[in-house]
Parts: C-alpha cells; structure tokens; sequence
C-alpha cells in the first residue's frame, strides 16, 4: 500500500488499535479460559459446591462435564501454561 495507502488510511486507525486490543483481551481470556489449573480449580470447586449442598446432582453433572470438556481441549491443545493465570 505504501505511504498514499497509508495517509489515507489514517483515519481508520482508532478502528484499527480498537481492533487489534479487542484480539488481545480476547486472546487473553480464552488462555485463562481453557488453562488446566483454572479448569482444576473449577472443579474442585463445583465438587465442594455439592457436598455443601448449593448445587443439585444433575447441576454437578452437567458442569462437569463441561469442565472436563474444556480440560479435554486444553490437555489436547497444548497452549496451556499450567499455572492458572
């Protein structure tokens, strides 16, 4: 595009940092999303969530198997850091 493209680009370039910093929080947060130790803390959660008596049976199933689904896809995946942050 060189420097005309550029100049006349110029005004799109609020869009564009807006852009480029929605992909990084998004990236971000899927990171921390589909991180095993977040995904473990979860789950240690939901199971003291149950035995306290907050959540019914079938609610604990089905988180869980979401929990377990998105583990899946983080061990899978291999773009994990582990360390829940």
């Amino acid at each position: 595009m060189g420097l005309i493209g550029e100049v006349l680009m110029l005004p799109f370039a609020p869009v564009r940092g807006s852009a480029w910093a929605i992909r990084q929080v998004l990236r971000e947060a899927e990171r921390i999303y589909y991180d095993p130790a977040t995904v473990r803390a979860e789950l240690a959660g939901l199971e003291e969530r149950l035995g306290a008596g907050e959540i019914t049976e079938e609610e604990f199933d089905r988180r869980e198997d979401e929990l377990l689904d998105r583990l899946e896809f983080a061990l899978r995946s291999g773009d994990t850091t582990g360390n829940g942050t």
